[in-house]
C-alpha cells in the first residue's frame, strides 16, 4: 500500500493514454493558441476588476468575534489579541502597485505550470502533474481538492450573478418575484418555496453549450471575453479624460508600505482562475506550446486590464471617499457618466459568464482525468462519439453545481476555492523542480528560469497567502480532504491503475 501511495504514473503513460486508446472517441483539438488564452482571460477577468479596488485602496475595519474567524497568521502571531477590531491599511493610489507585486507572486506559479504543460499536454491540470511527480496520493488529494475548488467557486460566482441580472432587468423595467430570486434556505418567508433560478439557469444554460462541443465552447467564450473586454475599455477610455492628478496624491497611503503589502493578497485572489486552462491540453492543436502560450499571455493581459481599472478609478473620485461595496458606479455616478453605468453591468455578467464557463469546463475535464485513472468511476472518461466531449462528467458537474447555487447563500464557502487554488500551486511548483531532478532529459517546450528560486518563491508565496485566511476556512479545507482519505482509502485506491497493475 505504502508504495501505491508514492508511486508515480510515468509520462509516457500519460500521455499513450489521451493518444492511443481505442476504447473512445478522442476529445476534439480545435483550440488554437489565442483560443486557449481567452479561456484564461475568461477565468480571471471577472466581478473583481469592479469591486475588489476600492477595498483594497481605502483599507476598512475588520471585526473577528470569534477564533474561527481570525486568520491563522494573526492567531500565530496574536494569539486570543487576534480578537477584536483591526484595521487592515488600504493601499490608496499605490493600489496600482499592489496589483502588480499580486502579478508577480502570481507569476511565479503561471510560469511552473507553463513548463509542466509544455511536458504533460494532458488534461487534469494539477492533478495529472502530481500524479507524475509525486505520486497516487498527492494526484487524488489535489484532484479532489480541485473539485471543491472549482465547484464552490462557481456556485459563488453564479449565485453573485443573480443580483446582477435583477439590476440588469429592473433598468428594463421588468423584475422577477422574490421566490424565484431567494435561495431555498434563505427564503425571508419560511412558509414560502423559494429556489433562486438565475444562477441555477445560467450554470445550465453553460452545461449545454460545454457537452455540445469544445468548437461552440471557445466561440461563446470568445464572444463573452469580447463583451467584457468592450465594456472594460468604455470605463477607461470614457473615464480616463476626468482623471485628477491631485486624486494620486500622495501616491504613498498613510501606512506606508505596509499599506501596499496589506493590498496584495486581496487583489492577488482576482488573478486567480488561470490554472483552468491547462485542463485544455487534450483539445489543443499544439498544447506543448498552446497552453504555455495561453497561461502566461492572459496573466500578462489581465494585468495590464486590472492596473488600468484601478489607475482610471482611484485618477478619477478620491478613494477615501469612494462606496467601496460598488466603487466603479460610485465613480461613475459622481462623473455623471450615468450612461457607462450599465456597460459595467453588462461587463459584470459576461465577467461571471466566462468564469462559469471556463470552471466548469475545468472541472469536467477533472473528473474525466481522474476517472481515466480509475480514481473514479469509469462513466466519467467517456467521451461522446459526435461532440467529442466528456459528456457524463459534463452534466454530472453542471447538476453538483446548478442545484446548490439555488438553494444556499454560498459567500462564506467561496474562501475555500482560494485556499484549495493555493494549495494547488504550491504543488505544482514543487513538482516542476521535481520533474527537473528525476527527468532532466524531457523535451521542455517551455523551461521556467532560475528554477530553483521562481519556484521556492511560488511555494513560498502561496503559504504565505495560506496564512491569510480564517482558522474556518483551514478546517473546512481539512475536512475535505478528510473526505476524499476515506473515499481514497475505501474505493479508489483497490480500482486505480497502479494497484490492478501491481496485482498483476
Amino acid at each position: 500500500m505504502w508504495k501505491q501511495l508514492f508511486k508515480t504514473l510515468p509520462i509516457e503513460h500519460l500521455i499513450d493514454d489521451s493518444e492511443t486508446s481505442v476504447k473512445q472517441p478522442k476529445m476534439k483539438r480545435a483550440l488554437g493558441r489565442w483560443g486557449v488564452t481567452a479561456l484564461g482571460i475568461g477565468a480571471v477577468i471577472g466581478t473583481g476588476i469592479w469591486t475588489i479596488t476600492g477595498v483594497a485602496a481605502q483599507g476598512a475595519q475588520v471585526e473577528v468575534q470569534s477564533f474561527w474567524n481570525a486568520s491563522l497568521l494573526d492567531l500565530i502571531m496574536h494569539g486570543s489579541d487576534a480578537l477584536g477590531t483591526h484595521g487592515l491599511p488600504g493601499a490608496g493610489p499605490a493600489i496600482v502597485v499592489s496589483y502588480l507585486l499580486a502579478a508577480i507572486v502570481c507569476g511565479f506559479a503561471a510560469l511552473c505550470y507553463a513548463e509542466m504543460a509544455s511536458m504533460i499536454p494532458v488534461s487534469g491540470s494539477t492533478y495529472t502533474y502530481s500524479y507524475a511527480t509525486l505520486g497516487e496520493i498527492f494526484a487524488w488529494l489535489v484532484g479532489w481538492d480541485l473539485i471543491l475548488e472549482y465547484a464552490v467557486s462557481n456556485m459563488a460566482t453564479a449565485v453573485g450573478f443573480s443580483g446582477h441580472f435583477a439590476s440588469l432587468l429592473a433598468n428594463c423595467g421588468l423584475t422577477l418575484p422574490d421566490e424565484l430570486m431567494s435561495p431555498l434556505f434563505h427564503c425571508d418567508d419560511p412558509s414560502k418555496w423559494c429556489f433562486n433560478l438565475p444562477p441555477a439557469l445560467l450554470v445550465f444554460f453553460i452545461t449545454v453549450v460545454l457537452a455540445i462541443g469544445i468548437r461552440e465552447t471557445a466561440t461563446a467564450n470568445d464572444i463573452f471575453v469580447a463583451i467584457k473586454i468592450v465594456a472594460i475599455v468604455l470605463f477607461v477610455v470614457g473615464a480616463g479624460s476626468y482623471m485628477k492628478t491631485e486624486n494620486l496624491q500622495p501616491f504613498m497611503p498613510p501606512a506606508g508600505v505596509l499599506g501596499v503589502l496589506s493590498a496584495a493578497p486581496i487583489v492577488f485572489f482576482c488573478y486567480i482562475g488561470f490554472d483552468a486552462v491547462s485542463t485544455s491540453a487534450e483539445e489543443c492543436k499544439n498544447p506543448k506550446k498552446d497552453v504555455p502560450f495561453g497561461i502566461l499571455t492572459s496573466l500578462f493581459i489581465c494585468s495590464l486590464l486590472y492596473v488600468a481599472v484601478a489607475l482610471v478609478l482611484i485618477g478619477v473620485a478620491d478613494y477615501t471617499k469612494l462606496d467601496a461595496r460598488a466603487p466603479v458606479p460610485h465613480a461613475l455616478k459622481q462623473l455623471d457618466l450615468i450612461l457607462l453605468e450599465p456597460w459595467v453591468t453588462i461587463g459584470i455578467l459576461f465577467g461571471i459568464l466566462s468564469s462559469v464557463l471556463v470552471y466548469q469546463y475545468g472541472q469536467a475535464r477533472i473528473w474525466a482525468a481522474m476517472s481515466r485513472n480509475r480514481l473514479l468511476p469509469d462513466c466519467f472518461a467517456r467521451v461522446h462519439p459526435q461532440y467529442r466531449t466528456p459528456y457524463i462528467s459534463t452534466w454530472v458537474a453542471g447538476f453538483f453545481v446548478a442545484i446548490p447555487a439555488g438553494m444556499f447563500q454560498l459567500s462564506e464557502l467561496a474562501q475555500l476555492a482560494n485556499i484549495g487554488t493555493m494549495f494547488a500551486f504550491g504543488l505544482v511548483c514543487v513538482g516542476v523542480w521535481v520533474l527537473r531532478s528525476k527527468r532532466p532529459e524531457l523535451e521542455r517546450g517551455f523551461r521556467v528560469p532560475c528554477l530553483p528560486i521562481i519556484s521556492s518563491l511560488g511555494v513560498l508565496g502561496c503559504a504565505v497567502l495560506m496564512l491569510y485566511l480564517p482558522l474556518m476556512t483551514w478546517v473546512r479545507f481539512a475536512a475535505w480532504l478528510v473526505i476524499g482519505l476515506l473515499i481514497y482509502f475505501g474505493y479508489s485506491r483497490r480500482r486505480s491503475r497502479l494497484y490492478t497493475q501491481d496485482s498483476t
